[in-house]
């Protein structure tokens, strides 16, 4: 039972197959596949809900047909001055820290019942992610360059938001919390790692031990690279990584594998460009890796998309089938 599996791994009781999730936006492969996928943990996170002002970055095609393309491209944030004005519990509102748990309670409940994975709560936009929806990057990075210090009053309004969503998920019967936040790039840290280290974990660790205060497990992901900050991140309190490629499972595993749920790191590229002997040899890079782990579940970094060759997404599977037990 995937559920089971799944629930094993989560709280690091090293069930007898590596639990896997993926993230797929890829039709053929699903229809392909069918009911085979058996997933063992359904990604999952909830806003905070943002009705005030946001900038549009446009959006790349990843949809089969295009569908998700955007050229529209505006920041209604015209110069630092006005970042610096925002407050972001006036912009954005607090909710109703009851009337959200009763919300949230009531989803998680029946998406759980009707779901044989597991499902975590959570929030998508925490602290950096906050910061690139709402201002985009050019005003973001211009902002915290020309004064951090009055772009730290921003981030504390936002700080005030989130928290409250997040007090609302720990009033719930959920067992596994997650932070999404994008706080890094492809090359690491966006800024100076120090910024990270005084304006964000600090923040991270409050949410979260109002989380783990509140029995509940904290799981992190990320996009990117962030393994330069993985240690920072578990001395913040996350007890989970969920991470892309570029972000290292082999720094990961000797330091966190007895101790940390881990999910990820499948490259997608390889999938993408490499031959299926290719991908055969990057899942088993996985599985290895993660195989004494008691927390570890296989998954391809990022997502398989529809370019993805067919025969490739088809190879990645059955490598993980075939290698699944311990």
């Amino acid at each position: 039972m995937s559920y089971a599996r799944g629930l094993a791994a989560l709280r690091l009781e090293s069930p007898a197959e590596i639990p896997h999730t993926q993230y797929i936006t890829h039709p053929k492969f699903m229809e392909a596949i069918g009911n085979r996928l058996d997933l063992d943990f359904i990604w999952h996170t909830d806003g905070p809900d943002l009705k005030g002002r946001l900038t549009s970055m446009g959006h790349a095609v990843w949809m089969e047909q295009g569908e998700d393309f955007n050229a529209n491209i505006y920041c209604p944030f015209k110069s630092p001055e006005e970042v610096y004005a925002l407050d972001p519990v006036a912009e954005y509102g607090l909710p109703d820290i009851a009337a959200q748990a009763e919300k949230y309670q009531t989803w998680w409940k029946q998406a759980q019942a009707a779901t044989d994975a597991p499902i975590p709560g959570g929030i998508y936009r925490s602290v950096v992610s906050f910061a690139i929806a709402a201002f985009g990057w050019e005003m973001f990075l211009l902002s915290v360059g020309t004064d951090e210090e009055r772009f730290d009053r921003v981030m504390e309004g936002w700080f005030k938001v989130a928290m409250a969503y997040t007090q609302a998920w720990c009033k719930t019967d959920i067992e596994f919390f997650l932070t999404h936040d994008d706080m890094v790039w492809s090359q690491g840290a966006i800024f100076r790692p120090d910024w990270y280290r005084r304006y964000v974990f600090p923040r991270y660790k409050k949410y979260w031990d109002e989380v783990r205060n509140a029995g509940k497990k904290v799981l992190f992901c990320s996009d990117a690279n962030f393994t330069e900050f993985v240690d920072d991140i578990a001395a913040a309190g996350a007890q989970g990584f969920i991470f892309e490629p570029l972000t290292s499972l082999e720094y990961i595993v000797p330091r966190y594998g007895k101790t940390h749920v881990i999910i990820g790191n499948a490259d997608t590229r390889i999938l993408t460009f490499g031959t299926k002997e290719d991908v055969r040899k990057e899942v088993k890079r996985c599985m290895d890796l993660g195989r004494d782990c008691p927390g570890y579940f296989f998954a391809v970094g990022n997502h398989i998309p529809p370019n993805v060759p067919l025969e490739n997404a088809m190879a990645c599977m059955e490598a993980y089938w075939e290698m699944r037990k311990r």
